[in-house]
């Protein structure tokens, strides 16, 4: 893996996963592993016949059908995804569940187009060589993205609520780097614990667990683990509250292989099951559908708009000083800090002078906004009325750093005053746009209310909620009604 380690330090690896390239690569991956498949067993046992099946029109007919069905089905069984702990024979046992399902539709193919002298023997060997090369091509990235993981990226912060019990699992997340977790504290009234743990990682007792709030607002928490022995009931609930408040994953280690909970899901983690606690969206289809929107619509979007961002960077270049491109930190997924591109469209001190324009805030609350700004250019103005400015955050969009919709990016500044409850707005990956952005005269909406709005959004997100917000902003920019 010698390669995959100088893909890593010559950063291509993480460039691909930041681009949303890596997506793509491994679903084509499955694709040609099916195709490569079935090309494999038509040479076998079509010799005479020409060099590639899809030259054959029945063949390519019943490739064509089998394709997606081959994909659905591993989708189904959650073999498309790049696990961070599964095991080896978890994996093998769901591709060859999928083999079998696909075996059985081969054989409904067989009788229906038998007509066409299509081989049982090629239907077989294609079930076995599907079957074959995506274990391979799932081994293979299971593997990179180990290395990947290992290397200190895609990780996900855990704090850990445990008890003398629970070294074993502790031992096997630190046994296991490529698994991806960082433990940022552990909350423990285990002395053993302590004393073997403490020169390693930031331990608390359980009494101080209101700490965990404070370091929820301050500090990048993905995820709650419950891994006591001994459940108990208010400590599990209040944990969850605060969770809940913070838009943070929640899960509790359970012996219950059928839980009758309608809030909450089982899930698989360093070999232990939990049930998972969430307030935010988790539907992983309904999640793909979002991911692959994203990258199709902005990819489209800036081919299609390339020539107007052109000659607006050069209207910006001409008419004042300063880059044409404005970058601004602004806050993401759970507190993560990423640069927001916009067209610049204010003078190159406007940060230095905002200061000074505070007492002139016309809104409520952190945010900061000025109907008639002195340091908008004239151009800026321009930009700002057509929503222009707002085009190279499709760029944001594309390395994933945000969405097409979703609640706008804030300022780290505004964030240090939000209230505890509107903390839950950063539970999702921000947006271009939101219920605020669609709102008639939104400058005029109360900063409380347009909080509420983007948890209203969290709370009923869907994929046919992110199509009808695109389609009202576009007609927000064209009919300028939210001005």
């Amino acid at each position: 893996m010698d390669l995959i380690s100088t893909l890593i330090r010559l950063k291509i690896i993480p460039f691909l996963k930041k681009w949303y390239v890596f997506n793509i690569i491994l679903g084509l991956a499955d694709i040609l592993a099916i195709a490569f498949a079935f090309q494999l067993a038509y040479k076998i046992n079509y010799t005479e016949s020409a060099f590639f099946f899809f030259l054959d029109g029945s063949l390519l007919f019943i490739f064509l059908g089998i394709l997606p069905l081959w994909l659905f089905t591993l989708y189904l069984l959650k073999a498309t995804e790049i696990p961070r702990t599964k095991r080896y024979r978890t994996l093998l046992r769901e591709y060859m569940q999928s083999a079998i399902v696909i075996a059985l539709i081969l054989l409904v193919f067989y009788f229906i187009f038998q007509e066409y002298g299509i081989s049982r023997r090629l239907l077989v060997e294609f079930t076995f060589l599907g079957f074959l090369f995506l274990f391979l091509v799932r081994m293979a990235e299971y593997k990179i993205f180990k290395i990947y993981r290992t290397r200190g990226y895609n990780y996900v912060n855990i704090v850990l609520i445990a008890d003398e019990t629970s070294i074993p699992f502790i031992e096997r997340l630190r046994s296991y780097p490529e698994w991806g977790y960082r433990i940022l504290l552990i909350f423990s009234n285990s002395g053993r614990l302590n004393e073997e743990y403490r020169n390693i990682y930031r331990i608390l007792p359980d009494k101080l667990k209101e700490v965990l709030e404070e370091l929820m607002e301050v500090d990048t928490i993905d995820e709650v683990l419950y891994i006591k022995d001994q459940v108990i009931p208010p400590e599990v609930r209040s944990t969850i509250r605060i969770c809940e408040e913070f838009g943070v994953v929640f899960r509790l280690m359970t012996k219950d292989k059928a839980p009758r909970l309608t809030n909450a899901f089982i899930t698989n983690v360093a070999n232990e099951r939990f049930l998972t606690f969430t307030n935010i969206p988790h539907n992983q289809f309904a999640l793909a559908v979002k991911k692959s929107m994203d990258f199709s619509v902005s990819v489209i979007l800036l081919i299609i708009l390339f020539p107007i961002m052109l000659i607006t960077g050069l209207l910006i270049w001409l008419t004042s000083k300063g880059p044409v491109i404005y970058k601004q930190a602004r806050v993401g997924l759970r507190g993560r800090q990423f640069n927001l591109y916009k067209f610049r469209t204010m003078v190159i001190n406007a940060d230095e002078i905002k200061d000074e324009l505070k007492p002139e805030n016309e809104m409520d609350g952190p945010a900061f906004k000025i109907k008639d700004d002195p340091r908008i250019t004239g151009v800026g103005k321009l930009l700002r009325r057509t929503g222009l400015d707002e085009l190279p955050q499709l760029v944001n969009v594309l390395k994933g750093e945000m969405s097409l919709i979703g609640p706008r990016p804030p300022l780290k500044e505004e964030t240090r005053n939000y209230k505890r409850w509107q903390l839950r707005r950063l539970s999702v990956k921000p947006g271009l746009s939101c219920f605020w952005q669609i709102k008639p005269d939104r400058n005029s909406i109360k900063f409380e209310k347009w909080m509420e709005l983007d948890l209203a959004y969290i709370d009923n997100w869907s994929p046919r909620l992110d199509f009808i917000i695109l389609f009202k902003t576009i007609k927000t920019v064209f009919t300028r009604s939210g001005v």
